[in-house]
């Protein structure tokens, strides 16, 4: 999980070197083409490995188009909020999504409720609020950010729902074909010239999204998703560290106190977790 919590940063920040204006360094490139080639690529570079796996009833499951739904509109909306969005504060945003999902896990898969990490998950909303300023100077970026976690939550919740129903790399590359087919039409109209910058930043947002995605997968197959949630929250560490080495940004000081609420509720929830549990440890 934190692995992959690494990864998916790592494809976002390439991802906004392709999206970002010129003048910020980016490639000014259609948020919808690099949604696209994210899903599309990452399908190639999984399909050796699964056809074996891959059975067409998988696809007659309608919770797998739902779940393909849910992570297709949470990519193309983060990608869209980090065309104009510093990373660090378009991630923080993002966080209502472990929140969302660990509210949908107890309410619909049952998973135990805690007073304590309630608290924890309020302070982090609270840490998000702060960030995407809602009513007082929050931008289209800034609401594009937050719908992805709300995309990105219920993607996480569906992902431990349907742990039983196929093997990981299958899950994965059910998703990555979905994705793909939604998103052909417009982003193959939005396909720039493939210059070997943007071929190399294609391929490395890609790559990454997909590793980072399996790795998601399995951790959600072996464990709740109550249990998981917290860990999420190492992306800020990194989103904050890519867009301070790459992009030179770092939030303000409204923003920053927010990111550092949204990482202590999620760190104490984990400590809560742990003391709860001590087969956790």
């Amino acid at each position: 999980m934190l692995v992959a919590m690494a990864l998916i940063p790592a494809g976002d920040t390439a991802g906004k070197l392709l999206t970002a204006d010129l003048s910020d360094g980016g490639q000014g490139i259609a948020p919808v083409f690099v949604a696209w080639s994210r899903f599309a690529l990452g399908a190639l570079m999984v399909a050796p490995f699964v056809l074996r796996l891959v059975l067409a009833r998988l696809f007659t499951d309608w919770r797998i188009w739902l779940r393909g739904f849910m992570l297709v509109g949470g990519i193309t909306s983060i990608l869209t909020a980090l065309s104009t969005e510093p990373i660090a504060n378009v991630f923080a945003a993002f966080f209502g999504g472990p929140i969302l999902s660990w509210l949908l896990s107890v309410w619909l898969l049952r998973e135990p409720f805690s007073a304590s990490r309630f608290g924890l998950i309020c302070l982090g909303f609270i840490g998000v609020l702060l960030v995407v300023k809602p009513g007082f100077g929050m931008t289209p970026g800034m609401a594009f950010a937050a719908l992805a976690g709300i995309f990105y939550g219920c993607y996480l919740v569906m992902s431990r729902w349907m742990a039983d129903v196929a093997r990981p790399r299958a899950m994965l590359f059910s998703q990555l074909v979905i994705g793909a087919l939604v998103l052909a039409v417009p982003g193959v109209a939005a396909m720039p010239p493939l210059t070997p910058s943007i071929m190399a930043f294609t391929l490395t947002s890609a790559a990454c999204s997909m590793l980072g995605n399996l790795l998601l997968i399995i951790a959600y197959q072996r464990a709740e998703a109550s249990r998981m949630a917290p860990f999420v929250y190492t992306q800020l560490v990194w989103a904050t560290l890519f867009g301070a080495l790459i992009f030179g940004s770092l939030p303000d000081t409204l923003a920053l106190a927010g990111i550092t609420l949204v990482m202590v509720s999620g760190l104490a929830s984990l400590l809560v977790r742990r003391v709860a549990d001590p087969v956790t440890r």
